[in-house]
């Protein structure tokens, strides 16, 4: 089984709640857990919040989901400014602080997550999480009648 969808989104902040419900409605009614859904919808709302706050000039970013049996791969890209990706994510936050601890958190809620940024050219966030599924006997049934 293979799905794959991509939403080209306006900077605003009233389409972090859009781009969780399609990436929810989609994995639903493949069959993914509930939990799993859970991790990968609160994981792409901190990614989509990110570029709501740091990625500078643009006025549109992209979500793509792609599922593929076992994985699932979201990315958040947008065309902001670029960081300093390596040095973010050597860092660890404070754990006090109110900010700074997203990338930590899509850590612990998905099985990779991925920072690729170039000044000027913006930033790509990957989110991987091996997935289960509600009913396993669905997934095999899929696979045998392609």
């Amino acid at each position: 089984m293979e799905l794959s969808l991509a939403l080209t989104l306006p900077r605003d902040e009233q389409t972090v709640p859009v781009a969780r419900h399609i990436v929810r409605n989609a994995m639903e009614q493949v069959g993914v857990d509930e939990d799993c859904v859970y991790d990968v919808e609160l994981a792409l709302s901190e990614a989509c919040t990110n570029v709501l706050l740091h990625s500078g000039p643009g006025d549109q970013y992209v979500v793509r989901l792609n599922l593929e049996n076992r994985v699932g791969v979201i990315r958040v890209i947008d065309v902001g400014h670029g960081f300093d990706s390596a040095r973010l994510q050597a860092g660890d936050p404070i754990p006090e602080a109110e900010r700074g601890r997203g990338l930590v958190l899509m850590q612990a809620l998905v099985d990779r997550v991925d920072l690729t940024s170039r000044a000027e050219a913006g930033t790509i966030v990957t989110l991987e999480k091996l997935l289960t599924y509600r009913d396993e006997a669905l997934l095999v049934g899929r696979r045998k009648q392609v």
